[in-house]
């Protein structure tokens, strides 16, 4: 197995998991503590538009699939704010009006589109050179941001009222950690693809939600766990030769499994020792 490591395809896939985990690790533990799980299956759904209109147009998928993230992340952002439009049913919008409009440019365009199915499973195998670049400078930008702002984001995750009495800027925090949200998931297309982007921004949270409470803690561990369980993934997924992207996410709740199961025997372990 070790052998891929000789392989450029499989250096490129390593690389590219390795600042995908990281990535996804920082920013979906934001998403968790908003509790916006959702609203990144919005923004990772309506991608799925620009995809369809980047076939139809001709251009590179990633292009149209970055246009549509972007503007479905500000507009789920900005109309949350008019208190006559709920927050789940903008998501509801977002994510029907993507598909749609992606099956519709997708069926109006002449011939076949061949790697769609790598944009709704994954298909890290064939990340190029370029596209690791891109993963890299957003990484580099993401863990600047988060070491930069935790602690404002802390304040909006948890209490948007108190940031406002601390003079936090809240709506230019929040809009750049909305806009990295969705960069995020588009980078991830290419790694889980639209169908499971969103366990790969939750589960390696939760995992580190079993055991730690404290956000720059949550921060740290999530990126870890979610950069060592991609990894992880690929090797085993490389292993057994199964499809990727499925494969990392069957890691991740491998992972919460063992997690939740040594948190448990980690309670009892104690309720005893008090006992005695």
């Amino acid at each position: 197995m070790f052998e891929l490591l000789h392989y450029d395809f499989f250096q490129n896939a390593l690389l590219a998991t390795l600042f995908t985990g990281i990535t996804c690790g920082l920013v979906g533990t934001y998403i968790v503590a908003r509790r916006m799980v959702f609203i990144s299956g919005g923004i990772t759904h309506a991608s799925f538009g620009g995809l369809g209109l980047a076939y139809y147009a001709g251009i590179p998928p990633m292009c149209g699939a970055t246009l549509f993230s972007l503007l479905a992340a500000l507009g789920i952002q900005y109309l949350g704010g008019d208190r006559k439009l709920r927050e789940d049913s903008l998501i509801g919008i977002f994510w029907s009006a993507g598909m749609a409009l992606g099956i519709l440019f997708i069926y109006l365009t002449p011939g076949y589109a061949p790697d769609l199915m790598s944009y709704l499973f994954g298909s890290i195998l064939t990340v190029t050179r370029d596209q690791i670049l891109l993963s890299a400078l957003l990484c580099a930008a993401v863990v600047a941001f988060f070491a930069r702002c935790h602690r404002p984001l802390f304040y909006i995750a948890f209490d948007k009222e108190y940031s406002r009495t601390h003079n936090v800027r809240i709506n230019v925090i929040d809009t750049a950690a909305t806009l990295f949200i969705a960069l995020s998931i588009v980078l991830c297309l290419k790694l889980a693809g639209i169908i499971l982007v969103i366990s790969y921004l939750t589960i390696p949270q939760s995992i580190a939600g079993l055991f730690y409470k404290n956000f720059s803690q949550l921060l740290v561990a999530s990126s870890l766990i979610s950069a060592l369980g991609s990894i992880g993934g690929l090797f085993l997924s490389a292993s057994l030769q199964t499809p990727v992207g499925a494969t990392m996410v069957v890691t991740f709740l491998l992972l919460f499994l063992a997690g939740w199961l040594l948190r448990k025997c980690l309670r009892l372990n104690r309720g005893g020792s008090g006992k005695s």
